[in-house]
């Protein structure tokens, strides 16, 4: 029980964070207004929540990129790696404990990785 609720907060944590990332590009690149999204925005966070929802790695990764198993369709992966890029470092000034928890969690994800290869991996 305990595992579930951790994965349910971590599913919901990471939706919270894609959707201010998507609010923030389509504010910046689209022209819309804070609290909405265009069409094309709304697809993308429609579906990130879409691949949040149904991800059987919740309680082990960290976050999709450091995932083995991309479930993302090819356009749609792309799309995300854009709004991530543009996003992300506008992110610090708006939502520090956020950007600093995020960065935290991927450079210990990517230790972890890296302890766990041998020399000839």
């Amino acid at each position: 029980m305990e595992h579930s609720f951790m994965a349910a907060d971590k599913r919901e944590r990471e939706k919270q964070v894609v959707a201010l990332m998507i609010s923030l590009y389509c504010r910046k690149k689209h022209h819309t207004l804070k609290g909405r999204l265009c069409p094309e925005c709304e697809a993308l966070l429609s579906y990130a929540h879409l691949r949040s929802d149904r991800c059987p790695f919740m309680e082990t990764k960290t976050f999709c990129s450091n995932c083995q198993v991309h479930c993302y369709k090819p356009e749609m992966r792309e799309k995300i790696r854009e709004v991530m890029r543009f996003a992300g470092p506008r992110m610090l000034p708006r939502h520090p404990l956020m950007v600093i928890d995020h960065m935290s969690c991927s450079i210990r994800e990517k230790k972890k990785q890296q302890k766990g290869k041998g020399y000839y991996d």
